[in-house]
């Protein structure tokens, strides 16, 4: 089968924990030998990356630069992040898959002008705040800031992708046979002039979830796996027995009240991922990606009604290597 995995950004950074540079590589090294078993088990591999935790903390450190005339825009922050998630992650992999080519390629991604994102900021970046801070940011900053659980955070538009401008090198990889790591944090967000048709950075950072779920399909992914820091999506997120979901469909996912700022971008993107193609998603841990394909943890997408036996027929599409199909034949440019 051929993968595109997603990592939260949260998953390489949690809550709560200090952004130094150790926390994030030991995070790595649990997420390579995750992402290491399904290689091992014989399936094709692209994986992508939140980088939320990660571009507050470069946006921080750049709002409080006394050197700078201006702070950096979100669009290179961006791109610094998909350098420094990407080699980790690139290294990680060429330990645990010594005989096999990996490659991170910066990734662009184009976004709408009139994405009405735009007006509303929704994407948490950095760290929590305290309300009295978060007043003070608010005024001295100018940044918009939201209620995240009793603190707050800064929130930025985080517009739909377009189109993803290095797909077809993602494809040409594939071809080869190489495992690639691409579109992180959603890919640098790309604004084009309708009047000279020049790109041009925005100041946001795109919705990762759905640049996932577009990648797969564009590629021709067998399964879309969003791995993250919890287990499960539940039914009652919040409440005293939240009912996790193994098994669910497009359309129950739709139903549930989950926290935008959380889980209900990665339940749309895995919802319209598989509405789309008519194969498996799973949201689940990011230490056990082969039991999330397999069902064994976490929570998988099935296209229709998760009857009887589907648990059991995608832990044996999880077990049978994909054949035949070469990626350069796939769909056009998003």
């Amino acid at each position: 089968m051929r993968i595109v995995a997603a990592l939260g950004g949260n998953a390489l950074l949690r809550r709560g924990e200090r952004p130094d540079a150790d926390t994030q590589l030991r995070h790595v090294h649990e997420a390579g030998l995750s992402l290491a078993e399904l290689v091992l088990a014989g399936h094709e591999l692209v994986v992508t990356h939140g980088n939320g935790p990660q571009v507050g903390l470069l946006a921080l450190e750049s709002a409080a630069d006394a050197d700078l005339t201006a702070p950096y825009p979100l669009d290179l922050l961006g791109a610094e992040t998909q350098g420094l998630i990407g080699s980790l992650l690139v290294r990680e992999l060429r330990d645990r898959l010594p005989d096999r080519e990996i490659a991170a390629l910066v990734t662009h991604t184009e976004v709408a002008p009139d994405d009405p994102a735009f007006a509303r900021p929704s994407k948490f970046i950095g760290r929590p705040y305290t309300p009295q801070q978060a007043e003070q940011l608010a005024a001295e900053r100018g940044w918009t800031l939201a209620r995240d659980g009793d603190a707050r955070r800064r929130v930025v538009p985080s517009p739909a992708p377009a189109r993803i401008l290095e797909l077809p090198f993602v494809r040409t990889l594939l071809a080869a046979g190489d495992i690639v790591v691409c579109a992180g944090g959603g890919g640098i967000p790309l604004l084009r002039d309708p009047a000279t048709n020049l790109l041009r950075g925005a100041e946001a950072v795109v919705d990762k979830d759905l640049t996932a779920a577009l990648l797969a399909e564009l590629v021709e992914a067998d399964a879309l796996l969003i791995l993250t820091d919890v287990t499960h999506v539940y039914r009652r997120f919040g409440h005293g027995d939240p009912g996790p979901l193994t098994r669910t469909t497009p359309a129950e996912l739709r139903t549930l009240d989950l926290p935008q700022g959380s889980m209900g971008p990665k339940a749309r993107a895995a919802a319209s991922f598989v509405e789309r193609t008519g194969r498996l998603a799973g949201i689940g841990p990011l230490d056990d990606a082969l039991g999330v394909l397999l069902g064994t943890t976490g929570t998988l997408v099935c296209p229709g009604d998760p009857a009887p036996g589907a648990h059991e027929r995608a832990a044996e599409a999880g077990a049978r290597p994909r054949t035949g199909r070469s990626p350069v034949e796939a769909a056009p440019d998003a």
